[in-house]
């Protein structure tokens, strides 16, 4: 065991023993009994989550029955009663919050089984290629704007799936793009008074404060676009500070939801060989132009999987490669091989060899072809004939890159495609998935390769997928429906119509998420019942009372920040917004309305730990740990603070 694992259980067992100080420190100035209970379980849920003791989503289920509990030990606690009554502690399940996240999940599942997400990600990475520096900034500036005007929640997980084929057909790791995307759905859910839950509710609280004021002093509603610049200012920063640190602050893991290995590594493991994908042009001056593919390939040691020719004739896969193929001016080849056998190849026909996948990045991608092991069986038909005598390429689309017989690996230019095959031959291929999934039916062949993408994809339900989706985006932007009910729509809308089945339904939702906010929803409805909130609001606010205004502005906001990573960002708007109208009101050259803003503002500053429910999401498929949000959240965190006090008080 190394020293490294020796200490982390005593790092562990001192940063427990520090918050077990600090909760009973607390507990001495409390108001109440009651308030330092909820206090000790906010530490306890802190601890937990920021030194992962336990995966995140179980922590939140301990703490949920932890705060169930407190009803049967109440007299032991010096309680009257539980800190939640237990009538109300599954509530979190039922949610307005949760169900919505478990529809759009679907919804968004629904949307990627008809290939509409396919589509919209590969016109992504036709207009940003493959490199962060470009991918990032679509990604996440695209899914900003629709978070501008649906819930934030909703545009991440319609997004997921577009995420999940750009990693995979980039080869960039999901852990890399889901955290921008997720932090800039936030973001973009300021940039609208329709934008995100506190400031929707930010108008009508501002009505109920003017109740109480005097005539003169009434405070004027926002409008709808009040707050872009504001939200345009913090998207931008987000997108700027993922481009120019996202190399220093996101984790290098791929995540859950990675594809498939990497094609480089299998060959060089499994095979010895060091073949890798690359694209060249054909220039008009080649002496390649005119040739044929026969008259090349064993001679140079290379294998043309892939041929492009004018707009529209691509031939990838099984009747589209042959042989006797010729060569035209102008054409794009993707070439598996060696690397030294492809720039030979490249310097002795004057080829145009590109530094990355162009015209071939979503029918050569990971999710859509690859390397796979076939095995001809004793009984196969196959048997004495060789690949040249089959046309394999054209009839099966499989181009043959190698021949495993006898413990011993023959390569391309080894004469391997006239050998006439024997049973037991080992193929190693580059194919289609689409062209792998029929091979398995066929007797003549055993597909060893069985952890492939090859998800049945139903493009005829398109209309019916978009109708639905329609139907729950228009209900969200034009009606006053519950959000839940009216995502709940289009998701039984996809069910119903055959877009998915009731299985692939459930397995779209990832119920660790779910078990996560639900489980997490007590301990925001203890803070705010308890009078925890207002007591950690009341003691901030003493402390910068007598400072200046601008000084007063930014506590309030750290508060609500503070808040919101605790409890709902609605219920953190609801309980500080009369607060921070009241403090406004005592201060000399403060406006309240602005005070009330700053506030619905400030409760979208959710980066440091996975409770935001768009946090949630993103957690699992990118494969995110805690301090993962820590170490990029607390930079944004700052920058959020900086740049949204900054240009509120600018313009306003």
């Amino acid at each position: 065991m190394t020293d490294a694992k020796k200490s982390l259980p005593i790092k562990k067992i001192v940063a427990g023993i520090f918050f077990a100080i600090l909760a009973l420190a607390l507990s001495t100035v409390t108001p109440s009994i009651e308030v330092a209970w909820v206090t000790a379980v906010l530490v306890l849920t802190i601890y937990l989550f920021a030194f992962e003791i336990v995966d995140v989503d179980v922590a939140a289920i301990s703490i949920m029955v932890i705060l169930g509990l407190t009803t049967l030990l109440a007299p032991f606690m010096g309680l009257s009663e539980g800190l939640v009554d237990t009538q109300n502690i599954f509530n979190g399940f039922s949610s307005n919050a949760v169900m919505s996240i478990i529809a759009v999940m679907i919804i968004g599942a629904g949307l990627d089984k008809t290939g509409l997400m396919t589509k919209v990600a590969a016109f992504i990475l036709k207009v940003g290629g493959t490199t962060e520096a470009r991918i990032i900034p679509i990604i996440s500036g695209t899914v900003a704007f629709i978070s501008s005007f649906m819930q934030n929640v909703g545009a991440t997980a319609l997004f997921l799936p577009v995420v999940s084929r750009i990693s995979a057909r980039s080869g960039l790791p999901m852990s890399r793009l889901l955290m921008p995307m997720g932090f800039c759905a936030i973001l973009g859910g300021t940039v609208t008074m329709v934008g995100s839950s506190p400031l929707i509710l930010l108008n009508d609280l501002i009505i109920t404060s003017n109740h109480a004021m005097p005539a003169d002093q009434q405070m004027e509603q926002w409008s709808l676009f009040s707050v872009t610049p504001i939200g345009v200012s913090l998207v931008i920063t987000g997108i700027l500070y993922f481009v120019l640190m996202g190399r220093f602050v996101l984790p290098k893991s791929s995540g859950e939801g990675s594809t498939a290995g990497n094609t480089v590594d299998y060959f060089k493991d499994i095979y010895d060989l060091n073949y890798e994908l690359f694209e060249v042009e054909v220039p008009a001056n080649s002496n390649l132009v005119g040739k044929k593919l026969d008259d090349v390939e064993s001679a140079e040691r290379i294998r043309i999987i892939a041929s492009h020719t004018g707009a529209d004739d691509q031939r990838v896969g099984p009747g589209g490669l042959a042989r006797d193929l010729g060569i035209q001016a102008d054409t794009v080849l993707g070439i598996l091989a060696a690397p030294k056998n492809l720039l030979a190849f490249v310097e002795n026909h004057n080829l145009v060899l590109r530094s990355e996948l162009q015209t071939f990045t979503d029918a050569l991608s990971s999710a859509k072809s690859g390397i796979a092991d076939i095995v001809i069986p004793p009984g196969s038909s196959l048997i004495g004939k060789s690949a040249r005598d089959l046309w394999m390429r054209k009839t099966y689309g499989i181009a043959m890159v190698a021949l495993h017989r006898n413990g011993e690996t023959l390569r391309e230019g080894d004469n391997i495609r006239n050998l006439p095959l024997e049973a037991g031959d080992t193929l190693v291929v580059h194919t289609s998935w689409e062209a792998l999934a029929r091979l398995q039916k066929d007797k003549n062949f055993v597909v060893v390769t069985t952890e492939f993408p090859h998800e049945e994809t139903r493009p005829n339900k398109v209309g019916w997928a978009g109708l639905f989706f329609a139907i729950a985006l228009g209900m969200v932007l034009f009606t006053d429906l519950r959000l839940s009910i009216a995502l709940l729509t289009g998701a039984i809308g996809m069910v119903l119509s055959g877009v998915l089945n009731i299985d692939e339904a459930y397995e779209a939702v990832s119920w660790k998420t779910v078990f996560l906010l639900a489980s997490l929803i007590p301990l925001g409805l203890a803070v705010e019942t308890s009078g925890t909130a207002f007591w950690i609001a009341e003691q901030t606010l003493l402390v910068v009372g007598d400072m200046p205004v601008w000084v007063i502005q930014v506590a309030v906001a750290a508060l609500a920040t503070f808040f919101t990573l605790v409890m709902s960002n609605v219920g953190a708007t609801v309980l500080l917004v009369p607060l921070a109208v009241n403090i406004a009101m005592g201060v000399d050259g403060a406006d309240p309305a602005i005070f009330a803003l700053t506030v619905a503002i400030a409760t979208s500053n959710s980066f440091l730990i996975p409770t935001h429910q768009v946090n949630a999401l993103i957690m699992g498929p990118g494969g995110y740990r805690v301090p993962d949000f820590m170490k990029a959240g607390s930079i944004m965190t700052i920058l959020f603070l900086i740049v949204s006090m900054t240009v509120m008080n600018l313009i306003f």
